[in-house]
């Protein structure tokens, strides 16, 4: 009887596991010195492509503390392939409303938004793909930015 029970509970979690697949292809988090944004602190994400059919949604994410003091962050975002070809952009979101309100989710002191980037991306060159993010705020040193991510999931289609 014993036996039987555990190769049931053997098979039940052989199918759970191989029925989980992840969408998520990269992710990767810079966490910030003294839960503060310098402007020196440049986050540089090197994401691996080998499937360049994949189409992929590119996003980012933040977390700020009530520290931060402001509602919105810009950003310069420029993109590497690995054939030496570069794509920038200058970016402006929106972390809270008129009203001091944060958007996203959060517990305590802790807010963290996601921001997307751009959506039905495809990497046509196998090889290292870099990401390069300075924020461009008119301070260099943004008090209250805990940590700053880059994540590439399977886009739904």
């Amino acid at each position: 009887m014993i036996k039987k029970t555990d190769n049931r509970i053997f098979l039940v979690l052989l199918i759970i596991l191989t029925s989980c697949s992840s969408d998520v292809i990269y992710t990767d988090t810079v966490a910030m010195k003294d839960k503060t944004w310098e402007l020196s602190n440049i986050p540089d994400f090197s994401v691996p492509v080998t499937d360049t059919t994949l189409l992929t949604d590119v996003s980012f994410t933040i977390r700020t503390g009530s520290e931060y003091p402001f509602r919105n962050i810009y950003l310069f975002i420029t993109a590497y392939s690995p054939d030496g070809r570069s794509i920038s952009d200058t970016l402006e979101y929106f972390l809270a409303d008129e009203k001091g309100n944060w958007y996203g989710k959060g517990f305590g002191d802790i807010h963290e938004l996601d921001l997307p980037y751009r959506s039905k991306v495809f990497f046509p060159v196998k090889g290292t793909y870099r990401f390069v993010i300075r924020h461009g705020m008119r301070i260099s040193d943004l008090k209250g930015v805990y940590d700053f991510s880059l994540r590439i999931v399977k886009s739904t289609k």
